[in-house]
């Protein structure tokens, strides 16, 4: 059963990023929206994570571009419309809250 996790806190503030990674499966997807889009800050260490990492990764590009940040070639920039496309898509959508 597929899985769009969806995270929305900076990752510098708690670990929900690392214990989203821990639970990850191979069919599953990370969306980031609001501050969670921070983990894409070049030079820090969930930047790095996330890189080395082969995983479908997306952001909104409305977050991304709100908090000047580039989306890396292996993540993906959404809109609002896409992601309700990819909540469509998975079996389920888990919020970390």
């Amino acid at each position: 059963m597929s899985t769009l996790h969806v995270l929305s806190h900076s990752p510098f503030g708690d670990d929900r990023l690392t214990s989203c990674l821990r639970v990850i499966g191979a069919g599953d997807a990370l969306l980031l929206s609001g501050d969670a889009a921070y983990a894409l800050q070049p030079g820090t260490a969930p930047f790095s994570t996330l890189s080395a990492r082969s995983l479908k990764l997306f952001v909104l590009a409305e977050d991304a571009q709100a908090r000047a940040l580039v989306t890396p070639d292996w993540a993906t920039a959404i809109d609002y419309p896409a992601f309700v496309e990819l909540s469509i898509h998975y079996d389920k959508v888990n919020s970390w809250l």
